[in-house]
C-alpha cells in the first residue's frame, strides 16, 4: 500500500494565511456596505477655568445650514457656534459646538491655509494644538484649534481680539484629519 505524500508545513501555513486574508476581506466588504453611524457631537471636557462656559449638550445632530455650498467642506456657523464636516456627497459626517474667539470671520468661502500640529501657546495663555488658519479679520488671524488638555478657553479679557475658534479635543482630532490644506471652509451666519 502506497504512503500518501505529506504537505510541507509552509504549504499549510500559506493556505491558512490565504484563507484568513480572504475571510477578513469578505468581512470588511460586508461591513462597508452596512449602515453608517450618524454624526454625534462629543461632550467637551470640563473647563480648566471656573469662569469658562461649557458647550451645550447635544440632543440630535444639527442639519447643515442652507446656503453653505456643496461638496466636501467645513461649515462654520457664527450664530450657532457650530462646525459641520461635510463629505463630497453633501452629508454631514460630524457636527459639534465650538467656543469662538472675539473676532468673527465674515460670511463667505475660505480655504484652510497654514496648519500647525505642534503645541504652542494661544493668545489666551493656553497650550493649543492642531491649529488650522483659514481667514484674517481686522488684522487678526482666525483659526480652529483645540487645547492640549481638552479644556474650554477662559473668558477673553475686556477689549482682547482673539481669532481662535476652540474645539473639544476629540472634535479637534476629527477636524485635523478632515481639513487638509486647501479644504474649503464656508462661514455662514
Amino acid at each position: 500500500m502506497p504512503v500518501p505524500a505529506r504537505l510541507p508545513s509552509w504549504a499549510w501555513v500559506s493556505g491558512l494565511t490565504v484563507g484568513a486574508v480572504a475571510a477578513v476581506t469578505a468581512l470588511a466588504v460586508q461591513a462597508d456596505q452596512g449602515p453608517r453611524p450618524t454624526a454625534a457631537a462629543a461632550e467637551p471636557s470640563p473647563s480648566a477655568s471656573a469662569d469658562a462656559h461649557p458647550a451645550p449638550k447635544e440632543t440630535a445632530p444639527a442639519p447643515v445650514p442652507d446656503g453653505s455650498g456643496t461638496g466636501r467642506r467645513v461649515v462654520y456657523s457664527v450664530g450657532q457656534d457650530r462646525v459641520w464636516l461635510v463629505d463630497a456627497s453633501d452629508a454631514a459626517r460630524r457636527s459639534f459646538t465650538v467656543w469662538p474667539g472675539t473676532v468673527d470671520p465674515d460670511p463667505g468661502k475660505y480655504s484652510v491655509g497654514t496648519r500647525r500640529q505642534d503645541p504652542t501657546t494661544g493668545s489666551d495663555g493656553v497650550q493649543v494644538e492642531q491649529i488650522m488658519y483659514f481667514a484674517q479679520e481686522d488684522g487678526v488671524w482666525v483659526a480652529f484649534s483645540n487645547a492640549v488638555d481638552g479644556s474650554s478657553p477662559p473668558p477673553a479679557s475686556a477689549g482682547a481680539k482673539t481669532g481662535g475658534i476652540r474645539l473639544p479635543k476629540a472634535d479637534g482630532d476629527a477636524l485635523w484629519a478632515f481639513g487638509t490644506s486647501g479644504t474649503t471652509v464656508t462661514v455662514v451666519e
